[in-house]
């Protein structure tokens, strides 16, 4: 059987650090702004209980790390409701990046591949 390799390009990897119990809702956000799917793991952030400049907010070790590959067309509006639902622009709430993917590769069902020409 012959096997042929779908890649991805032209793709985008959204990553956002919040603390533990945030994900959910900046999970849905994305959703509801495109993104088809999701990785969310548990990480443990450096600067334990650190205060954060004259607001003195403690910030917990325990992270929810969120990483969403999308197209360079949604990056954009996926990032925005990603920020601002999980209200990364208040101190301590997160952090959000998008790093530009050369290529990917995942199983796409052989029909959408012809409608999309990839």
């Amino acid at each position: 059987m012959k096997r042929d390799i779908t890649i991805l390009t032209d793709i985008e990897l959204i990553t956002c650090i919040v603390q533990k119990g945030e994900a959910d809702k900046i999970l849905k956000a994305a959703y509801e702004a495109g993104a088809q799917g999701a990785t969310v793991y548990y990480a443990i952030g450096s600067g334990i209980k650190e205060k954060l400049g004259l607001l003195e907010v403690a910030v917990d070790a325990e992270k929810e790390i969120i990483n969403i590959i999308v197209s360079d067309e949604q990056a954009n509006r996926i990032f925005d409701a990603m920020y601002l639902v999980g209200e990364l622009d208040v101190p301590g709430k997160g952090f959000i990046y998008i790093t530009k993917l050369d290529k990917a590769g995942t199983f796409i069902p052989h029909d959408i591949v012809e409608k999309l020409g990839v």
